[in-house]
């Protein structure tokens, strides 16, 4: 029976508008969560969920990826373990701004014991253009689990 080793949030936006962040080319961190692995037995799975909210210009004229990267550990540079690619559709000339609240769910499987207990990871987010904006609620959840 799997058992429960710890559970954490980041929560870097808890209500909408209440951040108004660019979205840049570059991936930024946006939730890091650390996760108490203390004598975990077995396989070490994490299951994770990213969420942001996504404001874009009156006219999207292509469709438009946001990016999610999530990382074992605090770098980008570090383990990418789950990569999502969330597009949005094209909208019609003279909409208003769209505000779309974007989520994907994801898991690390097969996870080393950490030598210190505790398993870092990142959430970042990127975009392939620079007009949307994270405005909140925006947030990192993230759960360990084991075997016994």
């Amino acid at each position: 029976m799997p058992r429960l080793l710890d559970v954490r949030t980041s929560q870097n936006a808890s209500l909408q508008q209440s951040i108004s962040t660019p979205i840049t080319l570059v991936p930024v961190l946006f939730g890091q969560v650390g996760l108490e692995c203390v004598n975990p037995g077995g396989i070490i799975r994490v299951q994770f969920t990213v969420t942001a909210t996504i404001s874009f210009p009156g006219t999207v004229a292509t469709n438009m990826p946001i990016l999610f990267h999530v990382v074992r550990g605090t770098l980008i540079s570090d383990p990418v373990v789950y990569s999502a690619n969330l597009t949005v559709p094209a909208t019609a000339p003279g909409a208003g701004p769209l505000i779309i609240p974007m989520s994907a769910t994801g898991s690390d499987y097969n996870v080393p014991a950490p030598l210190n207990n505790q398993l870092t990871y990142s959430a970042f987010i990127s975009s392939s253009s620079t007009l949307p904006s994270r405005v909140g609620p925006e947030s990192f959840n993230a759960a360990a689990y084991s075997d016994f």
